[in-house]
């Protein structure tokens, strides 16, 4: 993976469905020193665990046919309605001028999830994106891998 350049004060924002974390980096150009800034997570269980019905069924309005209709994804839901918690967090900060630059680093999933959601300001503002899940890594990790 190439080595991604985070400038002095910028923002690492790592996520998935389930957590983000804002780090800034307090370091340099060549040697980033990212720090925690802020962390949410949400307990978002299965969908299974989520639901208690069976899908339902409809009827067709000639005959008597009948089809199922399929399960509502209530994970899926709440992974996408995180995510747009964070694209609002994010607009915030850009509105405010609380943040010059913003690198991304989340699975393809969440990048695919959160890139509509972004505003322009904010899209402005992303430096660069890095398609690797490690919101459940330790700070230092990512430091590591973001480094190369």
């Amino acid at each position: 993976m190439p080595k991604v350049s985070i400038a002095p004060d910028d923002w690492v924002v790592v996520c998935d469905g389930r957590k983000w974390l804002i780090l800034e980096n307090k370091g340099d150009a060549e040697r980033p020193n990212l720090l925690t800034r802020e962390e949410r997570t949400d307990d978002n269980p299965p969908t299974r665990e989520q639901g208690s019905d069976r899908p339902g069924r409809s009827h067709s309005s000639v005959g008597s046919g009948r089809s199922a209709v399929g399960q509502t994804d209530w994970h899926d839901q709440a992974e996408q309605a995180f995510l747009t918690a964070l694209a609002q967090r994010l607009d915030r900060a850009a509105q405010a001028g609380e943040v010059r630059g913003i690198v991304l680093v989340a699975s393809p999933r969440a990048l695919g999830m959160i890139r509509p959601q972004l505003s322009a300001a904010v899209a402005k503002l992303v430096r660069g994106e890095v398609a690797k899940d490690y919101a459940g890594m330790p700070v230092d990790q990512i430091e590591k891998r973001l480094n190369g």
